[in-house]
């Protein structure tokens, strides 16, 4: 079937094409994410597209206006113009768009947000390799400008599984290169492609939320370090820091996003931003962040390479909020984090007299509570930290936060976290990433792990290392969680060791790998020390005898064959 038009340029024709499912179309945390060639399939990618409008607009589709984003990773430009044409067919009237399809996920849920948009899709897979051999995405955002949420993302999943065919308009001539509007007729409607500056929107709105001339003034005699790795925060950094704020062109690296992020691995912790690490081991410079592939994610490094862990850096930001003039307009409500998170934003929570939820790992969850008005901070240990400025994590938001509070007290990133730990004591947390682990080996383990929750016994025993440290058993679960704000239930978020000196032990497989499994494990334990001298402890000697109950009682070397993990956070 066809209908046709005339467009700008040349006559533009909708066409029904048949397709066939494809298997394994299921939305995780953060979209659907496989490999580049798995998505290069025909049909594939705009399957997908179909049925995220169709799940997502439902019968609003007509008429709907759409953004569209990416971070510049290998086959964005090819899916951008993809979802343009399957766009166009569907009857939406408009699609903002990114420069060369180019917006960070920070920066396209702020557009959907300022301009009352529809939806959008972001074409990421965050903090996983790019190019021709590595990993691409699609995310559908809703309406409040955060991720869908499951009731979408599922609905999203069965059309996947039925789907006969899609429409598109395939000669349709979208330049994406340069700002501008296109107007086009398609079968007697009008259809508006507007591509904006990728960074002038989210730009302006950080000068509303920080105050940029104290952080110059305080930061410029200073030596800081930005690192874009090749992913797509590099034009958001050099536009603020370097043509708003005068710092020298050198403090950011890696700014040029490219297809296959320079061969880097872009995810922001110790292991795959060393090169920044040991920059910053030198001494020479007094701050530093990294930040992932679209730009959701920071790590933040003080003096001589002084790691703040992701879970620090939420509880130092919920208790430093009166140094951002935003929090100092609207307040703060309360505070949420993901379940793996370390509880040290809740220590400061209790403290201020605050609302604090644990909610499920995906951001979606945080939207509901930020859309009732209950929260306005929020952050996962997976180095993504957030506020309610938008409905995304961001990044480059927390990195300003951090520069923000460091100039406000006038202390060092350290000297600010010493002093946060001796009022509200230190959450020791580390994380073991087993990635690319086989599927069947990650549930073999996470069935005998729930054996130990269905056994009664379990729940008293007391739990020893080699050493003879000892923990006792407070309780154990399979963390389900209920939206305080629509009911929804979701189960099966992760096991769950408690213990009754407060320390845990968390297992759960992620669902953001493009192939097998990755095995995330995740150890917390909890001092508050007279002496302060004793936070200088590291968290792995620590941690150390929670480690070896976490990988004896799990058998992961047994079941996986693995010696080591992947990667230590």
């Amino acid at each position: 079937m066809s209908c046709c038009g005339t467009g700008a340029m040349a006559p533009n024709t909708i066409e029904t094409i048949s397709t066939a499912p494809f298997d394994g179309q299921k939305p995780g945390t953060s979209g659907l994410r496989k490999s580049v060639g798995i998505f290069q399939q025909p049909h594939y990618t705009e399957n997908f597209i179909q049925a995220g409008l169709t799940a997502g607009l439902g019968d609003k589709l007509k008429g709907a206006s759409l953004a569209v984003g990416g971070d510049g990773r290998f086959f964005c430009k090819e899916a951008a113009q993809l979802i343009i044409k399957i766009a166009a067919a569907n009857g939406v009237s408009k699609v903002v768009i990114g420069q060369n399809g180019i917006l960070s996920t920070p920066a396209c849920s702020h557009i959907i947000r300022k301009r009352q948009l529809c939806g959008g899709f972001i074409l990421t897979a965050s903090h996983n390799p790019g190019g021709p051999k590595g990993d691409f995405g699609i995310k559908y955002n809703i309406e409040n400008g955060g991720p869908a949420p499951e009731a979408i993302t599922n609905k999203i999943y069965e059309i996947t599984k039925t789907i006969t065919e899609y429409k598109i308009v395939p000669n349709l001539k979208a330049d994406i290169e340069k700002p501008g509007i296109t107007p086009f007729k398609i079968c007697g409607n009008e259809f508006i492609l507007e591509v904006v500056d990728s960074t002038t929107d989210y730009v302006d709105f950080m000068k509303e939320i920080f105050d940029f001339g104290l952080i110059k003034s305080y930061w410029q005699p200073k030596q800081v370090l930005f690192n874009a790795m090749n992913g797509v925060t590099g034009p958001y950094l050099k536009k603020i820091f370097i043509s708003e704020m005068g710092f020298p062109s050198d403090c950011c690296l890696n700014c040029e996003p490219l297809p296959d992020f320079g061969g880097k691995h872009p995810d922001p912790n110790l292991t795959y931003a060393s090169d920044l690490v040991d920059i910053m081991k030198e001494g020479k410079h007094d701050f530093a962040a990294a930040f992932d592939g679209d730009g959701d994610r920071n790590m933040i490094l003080g003096h001589k390479a002084f790691f703040v862990t992701p879970c620090d850096s939420l509880a130092v930001l919920a208790a430093n909020l009166d140094c951002i003039p935003y929090f100092q307009r609207n307040g703060v409500k309360g505070f949420a984090r993901s379940m793996p998170t370390s509880e040290a934003v809740d220590k400061v929570a209790q403290l201020a007299g605050k609302e604090i939820y644990q909610v499920p790992t995906g951001w979606k969850f945080f939207g509901n509570l930020m859309d009732a008005g209950k929260i306005n901070l929020c952050g996962e240990e997976s180095f993504g930290t957030g506020s309610d400025h938008i409905r995304e994590k961001d990044g480059l938001w927390a990195a300003l936060a951090w520069l923000s509070v460091v100039a406000k007290r006038g202390k060092s990133v350290q000297e600010i976290l010493f002093d946060h730990w001796t009022t509200y004591g230190r959450n020791f947390f580390t994380r073991y990433d087993y990635e690319n682990v086989s599927s069947e080996a990650g549930d073999k383990m996470m069935e005998l792990l729930t054996k130990l929750i269905d056994d009664p016994k379990t729940k008293s025993m007391t739990f020893s290392d080699p050493t003879g440290k000892s923990y006792k058993m407070s309780n154990l679960d399979n963390f389900e969680y209920t939206d305080p704000v629509d009911g929804s239930i979701s189960t099966n978020q992760g096991i769950r060791f408690l213990f009754e000196d407060g320390s845990r032990i968390i297992y759960r497989l992620s669902g953001t790998g493009s192939s097998g499994a990755t095995i995330r494990i995740y150890v917390e334990g909890y001092e508050k020390f007279p002496n302060p001298q004793f936070y200088h402890q590291d968290a792995q000697e620590v941690l150390k005898p929670l480690v070896t109950i976490a990988l004896r009682t799990s058998k992961l070397k047994e079941l996986t064959g693995r010696e080591e993990p992947t990667v230590i956070t």
